[in-house]
Parts: C-alpha cells; sequence; structure tokens
C-alpha cells in the first residue's frame, strides 16, 4: 500500500490507523485495557507487518463504550457482554425497520 492509498483511508471506521499507545491514549487508559477486550473477544486488533496491534475507529468506540461500563463499576467480562447485546439489538432493530418497510411497500403497492 503506497502513502497514497493509506492517505485515501483515513476516512474508513475500519482502518486500523492506531497503535496500541495512540488508542490506549485517545481513551485514557492503559495498553493492558485494551488487551484485556481483546481477550474477552469484545475487539480483535489488526496486527501490523512487524505484529504490533492495530486499531480502528470503529474498535476505538467499542473500547470507549467498554471503558464507559467499566468505570461505572461494572466488571470487563460483563461490560464486553452487554456491549456484544447492544450491538447485537441495534442490527436486528435494523433488519427489522427494513422489513417494516418493505411490508409497508408491498402493501402499498396493492
Amino acid at each position: 500500500m503506497t502513502a497514497d492509498d493509506s492517505f485515501g483511508r483515513l476516512d474508513d471506521d475500519d482502518y486500523p490507523a492506531y497503535t496500541m499507545g495512540r488508542a490506549a491514549e485517545m481513551l485514557g487508559t492503559t495498553p493492558s485495557f485494551l488487551r484485556a477486550l481483546g481477550e474477552a473477544r469484545l475487539i480483535t486488533p489488526l496486527r501490523s507487518e512487524g505484529g504490533h496491534r492495530r486499531y480502528s475507529r470503529y474498535q476505538l468506540r467499542i473500547a470507549a463504550r467498554a471503558r464507559e461500563l467499566v468505570d461505572h463499576g461494572t466488571p470487563i467480562e460483563a461490560a464486553c457482554r452487554i456491549i456484544i447485546l447492544e450491538d447485537q439489538l441495534e442490527e436486528a432493530q435494523r433488519i427489522n425497520a427494513e422489513y417494516r418497510r418493505a411490508a409497508s411497500r408491498h402493501t402499498a403497492d396493492i
């Protein structure tokens, strides 16, 4: 990938642009917290050619939500489960809305 390719991907939420140290700094947490999220399988950072963890903006938003829950006293394992369930609920609601739109278009055509 060239520098021009990398620059164009900066707007991509899934592009792994942040090192572990930078991600931890941005979240106001420690690298061990990010490792714990990986061990809990909440986020799986990509690895650079040198084997270093790299995080995307999307992963940082998830990690920030986990930190918020942990800061309010939720154990990290429970926080990870809550976030997974929140994500599943959001996806189910999105699918339901699509079905409702499709059904209403079908009803309007009859």
